[in-house]
C-alpha cells in the first residue's frame, strides 16, 4: 500500500457528533482533540511525512463566543500537554492562518512550541487555525507586491514556484490526500492553491468517530489510484 508523504485532513462533524448523542457542542470537540493525537500518532508510525489539519477557519468566529473560547482553551492544553512527545518523536509543529485576532496566551503557546520543535525533522505537524484559502493567497500576493515595490523581485521573477514559497505551506510538498469526514463534499475554503492536484477522501464518519482503521481505509483508497497529473498513460 503507497502511503502519502502529506495528508491534509477537514476534521468535520465535532458539533453533530455530540448533538447525536444529546451531548454539548464541547464535548465533540473535546473527542476531536483525541481523535487528532490518535490520528497524528498513526500517521507518523505509517510513515506519513506530513499532517496539515483544518482547526479553526476564518469562518468560523462566526461560532457562539463561549464555543469559541474553549476551543482555543482546549488548544492550549493540548500544546502544552503534547511539547515533550513533539521534541521525543521529532516532530515539527507549524501553525498556519492569521493570528492578529488571537489571546495573547494562545499567541505565546503557538510560539513556544513553533520554537521548540524548529529543528525537528522526521514529521511535520501543520494546524490551520484562523486560515482561509483566500486569505492565504492575498496575504501572499501582498508579500510579492511588496518585494516588487522595493526592487527585491522584478514581475519577471514571479512564478509557481515563487508564489508558492510565500504561501502559509512554503516549502511542504502539497498533500497528496485529502481527507474530509462527516459526509460533506467540499474542500470550504482549505488550502485552495495547494490541493490543485490532491486525491480527496470524503467518509459520513463524524471525525470523533474517525480512527487510525479509518485512516488505514483512506489510505488504502488513495494508493489504489492512478495519479496522472494531467498526463496520458
Amino acid at each position: 500500500m503507497e502511503v502519502p508523504y502529506h495528508i491534509a485532513v477537514i476534521m468535520d462533524g465535532n458539533g453533530r457528533w455530540a448533538r447525536k448523542r444529546m451531548l454539548p457542542r464541547v464535548v465533540g470537540h473535546r473527542q476531536g482533540a483525541k481523535r487528532v493525537k490518535e490520528i497524528l500518532r498513526e500517521a507518523k508510525r505509517i510513515g506519513v511525512g506530513a499532517l496539515t489539519i483544518f482547526a479553526f477557519s476564518t469562518e468560523n468566529w462566526n461560532r457562539p463566543k463561549k464555543e469559541i473560547e474553549f476551543i482555543f482553551s482546549y488548544l492550549v492544553k493540548f500544546l502544552k500537554s503534547y511539547q515533550k512527545e513533539f521534541i521525543k518523536k521529532d516532530i515539527k509543529f507549524k501553525a498556519i492562518g492569521r493570528r492578529d485576532r488571537f489571546s495573547k496566551e494562545v499567541i505565546e503557546e503557538i510560539k513556544k512550541t513553533e520554537d521548540f520543535t524548529k529543528d525537528n525533522k522526521s514529521f511535520i505537524f501543520n494546524v490551520a487555525l484562523d486560515y482561509g484559502g483566500k486569505w492565504d493567497i492575498v496575504n501572499a500576493t501582498k508579500k510579492i507586491a511588496k518585494k516588487c515595490i522595493t526592487n527585491s523581485i522584478s514581475d519577471k521573477d514571479i512564478d509557481e514556484e515563487l508564489f508558492n514559497k510565500h504561501m502559509s505551506l512554503g516549502d511542504i510538498p502539497a498533500p497528496d490526500l485529502l481527507i474530509r469526514t462527516s459526509g460533506e463534499k467540499r474542500i470550504s475554503n482549505f488550502l485552495i492553491w495547494d490541493l490543485a492536484y490532491s486525491e480527496f477522501y470524503f467518509t459520513p464518519i463524524f471525525w470523533p468517530e474517525f480512527d487510525k482503521e479509518h485512516l488505514h481505509k483512506a489510505i488504502k483508497s488513495y494508493s489504489q489510484r492512478n495519479r496522472r497529473f494531467g498526463a496520458v498513460q
